[in-house]
Parts: C-alpha cells; sequence; structure tokens
C-alpha cells in the first residue's frame, strides 16, 4: 500500500477540481479526503505505449497529481492499432512528446514529468525513488525483471500487466508482505521461445482492457481501499472473455524478496535473459545456430553467393513484405522437407528472427549441415539495409 498521509499534509482541491471531480466526491470510499490523496500521489508508468496509453490517460483523469513517463521510443504506424495516445500525424515523432499533449489536454492541472531514456541498471533506483507507486507497461523481460528488482529494493509497489495475442495478466508485486515478480517467474525463459507482440501480434483493445486494470488497482493502492491483487494473478482471454485467477504466495527462498536475498543491487538484466548485445550480433552462435545480420546477407546476396533463403512467415505476411527466397510456413517445414536444398546453405527468416531460430533448430536436428538464422528477421532489414521494405 501507499505511505499513509495526514489530511493536514494532503493538498486542498481548488474549485475547478472539485467540479472536475465530483462524480468521485460523492463515492464514499473516495470523496475529498481521497481525492487529496490522489492529488499528492505520484505515479510513474513505465512505457508510453499499448499498456501505458490506457494507463496514463485513466490515472490523468483520476487526478493524479504527479504522473512519470519514462519512454525513449518514436511512434511508429503500427504501434496505432492499439497505443491510443498517439495519432496518425504522431508518427516519427517521440512518444513522450505526443503523451505530454494528450495527458495536458485532457487534464492540464497534472504535473507531468517526462524520463526520456531507457531505464537500465544505472538509472532505475534514481528515477523510481521519487515515485509512491510503479506501473510496469513494458513489453520484454529484461526490464520487467529490472522494475521488479528496483521496486523490491526501493519498497515501492509493482502494478504489474502484460499481453500477448488475445491474453493478459495483471497482479500487485513487491508490496511488504506479498510476492514479487520473481516469486511467479524465478528465472526467464530462453531467449526465442516466447514471441514478442511484434513477433505473434496482439489484439489492439486488449493492452486498454488490461491498462484499465492496472490504473484501477494503482488507485485502490493510493486511495487503501477494496483489496488489490496482491498476492493474485489475474489472467484474462479476451477471445473467450473469460477472467481466472491464480493465488500467488511469497517465495521464502526468492532471490530478491526471500528471508534471505542474493539479489541486493542491480543486475545485467540483458546478459540475466540471454540476450546478446547488439555489437556482437553478427558473431552471436545460439543453440548451435549461426545468427547472420542483415548486412551481412545483403553483402553475400549482391556478391552472388549460392543461398537458399527461406522464409517461414505465412502466405499473408510474405505479401506484406518480403526478402525473396522460399515460403514455407513454420507449421509446414517438417512435411516439406523435400523441398529445402541440403546441399546450400539455408538462411532461415521470419519477421524478427524468433520463428526462424526454431526453423533453424529443427531443420539441423534433422541433419541440414549448413542453417543460419537471419538476425532480426524483416524488420531488421526494414531498419538497417531497405526502409522501402514495409513494417508491420
Amino acid at each position: 500500500m501507499v505511505p499513509a498521509t495526514g489530511p493536514a499534509e494532503l493538498p486542498e482541491l481548488t474549485k475547478d477540481e472539485l467540479s472536475r471531480y465530483s462524480r468521485h466526491l460523492i463515492l464514499p470510499e473516495v470523496g475529498v479526503e481521497g481525492q487529496r490523496k490522489l492529488k499528492a500521489a505520484r505515479v510513474l508508468c513505465v512505457g508510453a505505449g499499448g499498456l501505458g496509453s490506457p494507463l496514463a490517460l485513466y490515472l490523468a483523469a483520476a487526478g493524479v497529481g504527479t504522473l512519470g513517463l519514462v519512454d525513449f521510443d518514436v511512434v511508429d504506424a503500427s504501434n496505432l492499432q492499439r497505443q491510443i495516445l498517439h495519432s496518425t500525424a504522431d508518427v516519427g515523432r517521440k512518444k513522450l512528446d505526443s503523451a505530454e499533449e494528450k495527458l495536458k489536454a485532457l487534464n492540464p492541472g497534472i504535473d507531468l514529468v517526462k524520463h526520456d531514456t531507457q531505464l537500465s541498471s544505472a538509472n532505475a533506483l534514481e528515477i523510481l525513488k521519487d515515485y509512491d507507486v510503479i506501473a510496469d507497461g513494458t513489453d520484454n523481460f529484461p526490464t520487467r525483471y529490472l522494475v521488479n528488482d528496483a521496486c523490491v529494493l526501493l519498497g515501492k509497489p509493482n502494478v504489474y500487466g502484460s499481453i500477448f495475442r488475445f491474453e493478459g495478466q495483471a497482479s500487485v508485486f513487491a508490496t511488504k508482505d506479498g510476492p514479487c515478480y520473481r516469486c511467479l517467474y524465478p528465472e526467464p525463459p530462453p531467449p526465442g521461445l516466447v514471441s514478442s507482440c511484434a513477433e505473434g501480434g496482439v489484439l489492439g483493445i486488449l493492452p486498454g482492457l488490461i491498462g484499465v486494470i492496472q490504473a484501477t488497482e494503482t488507485i485502490k493502492l493510493i486511495l487503501g481501499k477494496g483489496d488489490p491483487l496482491i498476492g493474485r494473478l489475474l489472467l484474462v482471454d479476451a477471445l473467450q472473455m473469460r477472467f481466472r485467477e491464480l493465488k500467488l504466495r511469497k517465495n521464502p527462498e526468492c532471490p530478491v524478496c526471500g528471508a534471505h536475498p542474493t539479489v541486493t543491487r542491480l543486475i545485467d538484466y540483458r546478459q540475466f535473459c540471454g540476450i546478446a548485445s547488439a555489437e556482437k550480433e553478427e558473431s552471436v552462435v545460439k543453440n548451435g545456430i549461426p545468427q547472420i545480420s542483415v548486412k551481412e546477407l545483403k553483402r553475400r546476396m549482391d556478391a552472388g553467393e549460392d543461398l537458399f533463403l527461406l522464409d517461414v512467415r505465412e502466405p499473408f505476411e510474405f505479401q506484406i513484405a518480403n526478402l525473396g527466397g522460399k515460403l514455407i510456413p513454420q507449421n509446414e517445414v517438417p512435411r516439406r522437407l523435400e523441398e529445402i536444398d541440403r546441399n546450400r546453405e539455408i538462411i532461415v527468416q521470419c519477421k524478427s528472427g524468433v520463428r526462424s531460430q526454431r526453423v533453424a533448430e529443427f531443420l539441423r536436428q534433422s541433419g541440414y549441415p549448413k542453417v543460419a538464422n537471419l538476425a532480426g528477421g524483416i524488420l531488421a532489414w526494414s531498419d538497417q539495409v531497405d526502409p522501402s521494405v514495409r513494417k508491420y
């Protein structure tokens, strides 16, 4: 819970605020004192994307006095299907600037603090320490573990949400007596095992659903009302519109929040999650499969080398953008092996390098001697080689 603040220490509401928040004020669970708590509260939203958009909008509308945003990305057209803080006119603009404009238009009375940086082990404690509640809207494992560990070390509640395809999760971690994220997931999954939203897709409205749940939990923590999702993991299946709940317990052996923690400072989370640095990408071998960069592939194609480029995406993806090569969707590869030339060097390619890594490993196990994975896939090709190749 957020530390209690005495009524005398809370900021007064102005006449305009009494009018703006009138529907809150007539709720016995909120009232004038609760609205003053919201005005005094400081909440940090990590990410101004899919989850951060509805989260920040509703916290601003509710009258949270200080709203911090951490993001370093720019708006891409592919964001607009779900990131409702941003509009078509914002494409190419910094997400923080776009978010500031929308949030201040919604509620000019809030104090918006922009942290234009990538959250890291070097800056996380310094950024998080000034906030009462941390709302995690990230989409990658290194930042998720970083936020969790920083919250535990600082004693800050972590309002967690995650989304993928049609499913989402929400909980409240790192409270005094409740579990933390590592109690649920002590170790990250192996690299490439879990697809990202960029690879597997996400229903555009799903982050709205999960982000609103996060905003609700944040407000409950500030007010000290209701039953927060502490020790509970809410599972949402939007396709079936079903909600399930799992009970979570604090793990006494947790390396971060347990009785005898072994993680007492922030670590290198990319290394912890098994993610190679970009500088070493060209020479990386993952699970026995060489990773070829898009620039190296372009050089070898231009040189006329005899390569078998295998595209393992779906036909509709191939129609959007492709590098040529042979299209065999991932799930069809095992029954179409005769179409893949064993005598040539095979470069497996997909959208971002996740599906292609799995197929490359399968081909190696099936006796193909020369197989490599195209690191970053079509997305990296568009960024680093040919921007005319459409990203999706």
